[in-house]
């Protein structure tokens, strides 16, 4: 079991009069607002050597001191099962995630998934931050989408590298192929994301619930009846690059949660053709930027290919 860390914020002005809880789990993106209450309930949050509430409204200059309790032993199991590792370190590592594999345990995917692989990899040397079933885990991809995902195996890189992904100085560029052919070359897609009011399983774009999503795109190759493009992602709410296509009525090829039961077309797919190709951040004990690159996958490379003929 790791020790518990302590994380000291000073509160600036966007924050002014902010909830504590809300502020937390907007500082830390990888945690929830419920977790933190339980956290202040604890006794977790202090100012000045004071404990505070959950409602108490925040003030410019606020200096909030953050307990995280040490990781627990996880029930999860290691697994032996390969890792396509891109960059590794003693902070951290980059892996390429393969299509149909789960970031984390939950219910239905008890195992298999990344963590199961990367417990066993790293052995004791991951991150507690994400707790008891996301142990390094400081973003995550889609099932079925491929490609370049952080694992921390401190706790200062987790939260280095969510500050990164906080203030969007992570750099996270996807390729995908969309159905239809895309009107212009590029553009910018500013359109809020929640849970989707008539079905609570799926995300959209909710103008009244949702929070700031941005997703710019650029078209690299035109098939007619299809397009492949990149996309350069603001912020990282959930399915989004897979939202914000289907409602500019271009949905990814093969996503039939968002584009229906013929979002795959002639082709058989597993989900959504999407890859999370380019990752830059600052490295947290060397400052240096690094940019990780995961080749397509081998399934991607074919249909392009098909698409080209």
């Amino acid at each position: 079991m790791s020790e518990a860390s302590t994380a000291a914020f000073e509160v600036t002005c966007e924050y002014e009069d902010e909830r504590l809880d809300k502020f937390l789990a907007a500082v830390f993106c990888d945690r929830s607002r419920t977790y933190f209450s339980k956290l202040i309930k604890d006794g977790n949050v202090t100012m000045d050597g004071r404990a505070l509430k959950a409602n108490y409204r925040l003030h410019a200059g606020d200096l909030i001191a953050v307990t995280l309790p040490p990781a627990q032993s996880a029930a999860i199991e290691p697994e032996d099962i390969p890792l396509d590792i891109l960059y590794e370190d003693d902070d951290l590592l980059v892996v390429n995630k393969p299509k149909g594999m789960v970031v984390h345990p939950s219910a239905g995917h008890c195992s298999g998934t990344l963590v199961n692989a990367v417990m066993y990899h790293c052995g004791e040397s991951l991150s507690g931050i994400g707790g008891v079933v996301r142990p390094g885990i400081v973003h995550r991809i889609d099932r079925d989408t491929t490609g370049s995902l952080i694992v921390c195996k401190t706790d200062k890189a987790h939260a280095h590298i969510a500050g990164q992904l906080k203030n969007h100085s992570c750099n996270r560029r996807y390729r995908g192929i969309v159905i239809g052919n895309l009107k212009e070359d590029e553009g910018t897609i500013d359109a809020p994301i929640g849970r989707d009011p008539s079905n609570r399983k799926k995300m959209a774009i909710n103008e009244k619930n949702g929070k700031p999503a941005v997703t710019h795109y650029r078209v690299l190759e035109r098939f007619g009846a299809y397009t492949y493009a990149e996309f350069t992602l603001e912020t990282g709410r959930t399915h989004q690059i897979r939202v914000h296509m289907a409602g500019i009525g271009h949905p990814l090829l093969g996503d039939e949660v968002y584009g229906g039961r013929r979002a795959g077309g002639r082709w058989k797919l597993e989900g959504q053709t999407l890859h999370a190709m380019n990752l830059g951040f600052i490295h947290p004990s060397t400052g240096e930027f690094l940019e990780i690159s995961a080749k397509l996958p081998e399934y991607f490379e074919k249909l392009l290919a098909d698409l080209r003929k």
